[in-house]
């Protein structure tokens, strides 16, 4: 059996038993056959495209639902399986734990600032946001040549479509988290 039906028989399954459809019920939604369907679920059957697209429209799912592999409920990102990005001399390092992707619309880092550790960031595209809150020491944050300063235990939102700068001035090492929001 070919990787590409194993992942349909596995999705199509697991997709009716959420929406707790009986394979009645999903062959009068999708125009399928209730025997057509039970194959697919079972691996039994390489549907055509089009009878793929038909079980999508008719659950009002993705056509790359049926097909792709499914993200798991949960996913632990380590530390240590992360590619950590180094400015400044080493200064400042961001940890891209969450990666822009384009369902999704934002990304998520943790960025770690030595003292005096500092970066110049260019303005994102129009109507992106910044969400950044401050686990450990301060951040002196500029932006259109207005300065805040977010302490331990404090956030900040703001409009990152502008250049915009991040600053530790503190003794110790400033952590953070970033939540970048992008617009459509």
């Amino acid at each position: 059996m070919e990787e590409i039906q194993l992942i349909l028989a596995k999705n199509l399954k697991t997709i009716r038993e959420k929406k707790k459809l009986s394979l009645e019920k999903t062959a009068e939604l999708t125009g399928v056959s209730k025997t057509m369907i039970g194959q697919i679920e079972r691996g039994d059957s390489s549907p055509t495209l089009n009878t793929i697209w038909k079980i999508a429209n008719g659950l009002k799912i993705s056509f790359s639902s049926l097909i792709q592999h499914q993200q798991p409920e949960a996913k632990i990102v380590k530390r240590n399986e992360i590619k950590a990005l180094a400015e400044d001399n080493g200064k400042y390092i961001v940890y891209p734990y969450f990666p822009f992707e384009e369902d999704k619309r934002f990304e998520i880092y943790t960025v770690e600032m030595e003292k005096e550790g500092f970066l110049s960031a260019e303005a994102h595209q129009e109507g992106t946001v910044e969400f950044i809150t401050v686990f450990d020491g301060e951040l002196c944050l500029q932006v259109n040549d207005i300065n805040y300063v977010v302490n331990a235990g404090d956030s900040i939102k703001f409009k990152a479509d502008k250049p915009h700068t991040y600053h530790n001035p503190g003794e110790g090492l400033t952590r953070l988290s970033l939540t970048i929001y992008y617009p459509e």
